[in-house]
């Protein structure tokens, strides 16, 4: 008997999708893989175009969520489904639906699917004097200013591959076998793995200054307190020099920063002055301005985010949004949960999920809501996924449960001074929700985050093994 495969329909709909993150990605995926469609006319806007399977060998200078690796992206095959124009979006035309891109370019669209992001912006230095002003408690509060400003070639803002690629080759022409002070600044988890990657490049560390700013809200970007002493301690034995509460003041003492070879900083002591032959920006993440500028001129409502609701709608039935660019409408009440606080693969789906019966004759329109259910936010159950490369050689991996707050019961074994530190944390119902693990040794981070969500009856009534003493390692578990 002969089997015949049925042909798919092909679906003409523009479907423009602005900025590469994973969640645009995932969203790309699910449309691309869809087993009834066959999309033709899917645009990615992104400012390095179509991203590439680089190898992030001695590049990894951010922190990685592992959503979409080398290997994902090979097997995604990412040209083979969708077109790409490489600039920045500068604006949105709703009459008569294009969005107009760096160079020129006008891409027309059916549906808009804006998935830019957060990333992070070029560091505004407050110009205060330090010979004149030097504690930052006597600095008067002014709103966070946008850097208009020359940029030095010596400054690098990081936010994806392309640019870990072109401060790599830029070191190791130009400040590898040179003499000055690498300055990193700001308090997130890059911090730590640009320092790790630079000591791995054969940096000195004595030329490497990590400077921790004033931060509002003082808190750890690590969770685990033993992660956050670790990384501490392998700072101290490096002898890397670490300044805390610092507020950048001056590039060039306030003269022209091109190049760049000096940095201040007011303190809550002494004002601190550093020579700078390189300086890395993690200072803060925030939204690109050309892509604000392009939503608030086309009058999408914009509430500190741009404002969408449950189902991925903005107030154009034609454009939707989705991950750290948006915020949910304040109707549902919901403030403090908003996609960065889920895993971007899922957000992605779920967008493609919404859109898909519109086009897949074997799918249903969704009913019309019962009285009041539109006002719950949808509830995604998939871990928020972090790791990275940290100082002392670690490989670090954190997997936890969206929530905003944590009561859980604790299983850890191993010691980061034998490099075999791992936790699990668990629900009041046994599930695990967290999961933290630092080790020198690679880790099979697929393996280990297979883990997130089981009941700790099926690891082998782990709870009472841990217990009686007869766990004392999770990484070699019988």
């Amino acid at each position: 008997m002969k089997l015949t495969m049925e042909p798919k329909i092909t679906v003409n709909a523009r479907i423009v999708v602005v900025g590469a993150s994973d969640v645009g990605l995932a969203f790309l995926e699910a449309l691309a893989f869809c087993p009834h469609l066959r999309f033709n006319n899917l645009t990615l806007i992104s400012t390095h175009g179509l991203p590439d399977c680089h190898s992030s060998h001695d590049m990894g200078f951010l922190a990685t969520s592992h959503g979409y690796t080398e290997q994902d992206l090979a097997q995604f095959s990412l040209r083979s489904w969708v077109s790409g124009v490489t600039g920045k979006m500068t604006a949105i035309d709703r009459a008569a639906k294009h969005v107009q891109v760096t160079g020129g370019h006008v891409v027309p669209y059916d549906h808009l699917v804006l998935c830019t992001g957060q990333q992070y912006q070029m560091v505004c230095p407050t110009g205060i004097d330090i010979s004149k002003l030097t504690s930052t408690s006597q600095v008067p509060d002014q709103p966070r200013c946008r850097y208009t400003g020359p940029i030095p070639h010596n400054l690098f803002t990081l936010n994806d591959q392309q640019d870990c690629i072109q401060a790599y080759h830029w070191l190791l022409k130009n400040f590898l076998e040179q003499e000055g002070n690498a300055v990193v600044y700001g308090d997130s988890i890059d911090v730590y793995t640009c320092v790790e990657t630079l000591l791995c490049l054969g940096v000195r560390a004595s030329k490497i200054h990590l400077v921790h700013q004033a931060a509002e809200e003082p808190l750890s970007c690590f969770s685990d307190p033993v992660v956050q002493q670790a990384v501490r301690r392998a700072l101290e034995d490096k002898e890397v020099h670490v300044h805390h509460n610092c507020l950048l003041a001056q590039l060039n003492d306030g003269q022209h920063p091109e190049p760049l070879t000096s940095v201040s900083f007011t303190t809550n002591g002494s004002p601190l002055r550093l020579e700078c032959a390189v300086f890395f920006n993690f200072s803060y993440k925030g939204i690109d301005y050309d892509a604000f500028k392009a939503i608030s001129d086309a009058c999408l409502v914009f509430d500190g985010h741009l404002v969408i609701d449950t189902t991925f709608h903005t107030n154009d039935s034609s454009i939707r949004a989705a991950g750290p660019l948006t915020k949910f409408s304040r109707r549902y009440h919901a403030e403090r949960w908003t996609h960065t606080a889920f895993n971007s693969k899922e957000v992605g789906r779920e967008l493609a999920s919404v859109l898909l019966p519109f086009f897949d004759p074997t799918l249903e329109l969704p009913a019309s809501p019962l009285p009041d259910a539109d006002r719950l936010i949808p509830l995604y159950s998939q871990a928020k996924i972090q790791g990275g490369r940290l100082p002392g050689g670690y490989g670090y991996l954190h997997v936890r449960k969206p929530s905003l707050c944590t009561n859980l019961a604790l299983s850890v074994t191993g010691r980061v001074e034998t490099g075999d530190y791992f936790c699990l944390q668990f629900s009041q119902h046994g599930l695990v929700e967290t999961i933290t693990c630092l080790s020198p040794e690679p880790l099979p981070v697929s393996n280990y985050v297979c883990l997130y969500g089981k009941h700790q009856l099926l690891l082998n009534h782990l709870y009472e093994r841990f217990d009686e003493g007869l766990l004392s390692d999770l990484y070699s578990t019988d």
